[in-house]
C-alpha cells in the first residue's frame, strides 16, 4: 500500500519577475506553463521559521500574547521565529527562540513535523518542535525586545485548556493550533508511526 503524502512536482516556469525585495520577505511573479496554457502566480518568498511547544512537568504549555498588525489582534502563540541566521539549523533556531521569547532552555527536544503555512502563495516552511525538561534562563546577551516583542507577555496554560481554546476558535494562530494538537495527540492519543527521532 502506498503511503499517503505530498509529492514533489515542478511545472515549467516561462518567466520570473521580482516585484518586491524586503529585508526578509520578497514577492515575485511566476508565469507558469501547464497543458498548453500560461498563467501567473504571485509568490511570497520566505526564509522559513521554527516554532516550539514548551511543556512543563505539570503539562502546562508556555504561550505568549503578542500583537499582530496584519491580523489586528493580540494573539495567543507558542514561541516562534524566522530562520534568519545564516547557516543556523532549525533545531538551533528553535533553541534560540525559546531562550529569547520564553526565557527557557530545555533538556529534551522532539521534532514534530514541518508545516507549509500558505502553500498557494508562500514558500514558508515552519519546523515545529516539542521542548521538555525546562529551566528558566535570563535573556541572551545582546537581545533586546523591540516593537511587538516589547509588549509581549508570557503565561502558562494547561495543554487541555489550550486545545479547548483552539477547537473553539478562540486561539487561531496556525502554529499554535498545529503544535498544541500534535502534542496532545502524542501525549494522549495514538502515536503516529513515522516521526522524526527525539534529540
Amino acid at each position: 500500500m502506498t503511503l499517503l503524502g505530498d509529492e514533489p512536482a515542478s511545472w515549467p516556469v516561462a518567466s520570473v519577475e521580482s516585484l518586491f525585495t524586503g529585508a526578509l520577505l520578497g514577492v515575485r511573479r511566476d508565469t507558469v506553463e501547464f497543458d498548453g496554457e500560461t498563467f501567473e502566480r504571485e509568490i511570497i518568498t520566505h526564509p522559513g521559521a521554527v516554532a516550539v511547544v514548551a511543556v512543563d512537568e505539570d503539562e502546562r504549555v508556555l504561550v505568549l500574547a503578542q500583537y499582530r498588525h496584519a491580523a489586528q489582534r493580540v494573539m495567543v502563540e507558542i514561541p516562534a521565529g524566522l530562520l534568519d541566521v545564516e547557516g543556523e539549523a532549525p533545531l538551533e533556531a528553535a533553541k534560540r527562540e525559546l531562550r529569547e521569547e520564553g526565557l527557557l532552555e530545555a533538556d529534551r527536544w522532539t521534532p514534530l513535523f514541518e508545516l507549509r503555512t500558505s502553500p498557494g502563495a508562500s514558500t514558508e516552511i515552519v519546523h515545529l518542535f516539542m521542548a521538555e525538561g525546562l529551566r528558566t534562563v535570563v535573556a541572551p546577551d545582546g537581545f533586546t525586545p523591540r516593537h511587538e516583542e516589547a509588549s509581549m507577555t508570557r503565561s502558562w496554560v494547561p495543554l487541555s485548556e489550550l486545545v479547548e481554546a483552539v477547537l473553539a476558535s478562540r486561539v487561531s494562530n496556525s502554529l499554535t493550533v498545529a503544535g498544541s494538537l500534535a502534542v496532545d495527540r502524542l501525549r494522549h492519543g495514538k502515536q503516529w508511526s513515522e516521526r522524526p527521532q527525539s534529540t
